[in-house]
């Protein structure tokens, strides 16, 4: 299991296929990747993300723990990024690998809700017009609250 937040870009590839050929006796991995975007009413300049050292990784970690027992996974990874990022850039990415499909998928999905909404991340997204704190979405409360 690993948890890593960094500044550093990653590779999406690279990082999946590493993943990937580390797994044993596993049938199912399930890798997704979050990007930044573009806002709706205006042009989004980058959005800047803080964390505090030490307690993100913490938290994150105690999630990926949940994961674990909760559902029967041989693997997990999660990249987090913090800093500056602009459109397009990879934000954070999420790798799970079972024996079977399920537990994958479904590991996948509760650890993306859980850094969507509860990761202690603090994320500004400037546009040309403003500067605004990301606060939670209900919706994204709500996915998580399923679990």
């Amino acid at each position: 299991m690993q948890v890593r937040v960094q500044t550093e870009a990653f590779d999406f590839g690279q990082e999946a296929n590493t993943f990937a050929i580390a797994q044993t006796d596993m049938g199912a991995i399930v890798t997704f990747s979050g990007i930044v975007r573009n806002l709706a009413e205006t042009k989004l300049s980058y959005m800047d993300i803080e964390h505090y050292a030490g307690m993100t990784e913490k938290a994150i970690g105690k999630i990926v723990d949940e994961a674990v027992s909760r559902w029967s996974l041989g693997d997990v990874l999660v990249i987090h990024r913090f800093g500056r990022l602009v459109p397009e850039d990879l934000i954070m990415m999420v790798a799970t690998a079972s024996k079977h499909r399920k537990d994958a998928f479904e590991a996948a999905e509760f650890l993306m809700d859980y850094l969507k909404s509860r990761a202690p991340f603090w994320k500004k997204e400037v546009s040309d017009q403003s500067q605004d704190w990301v606060v939670s979405k209900v919706e994204d409360r709500n996915a998580l609250n399923r679990w």
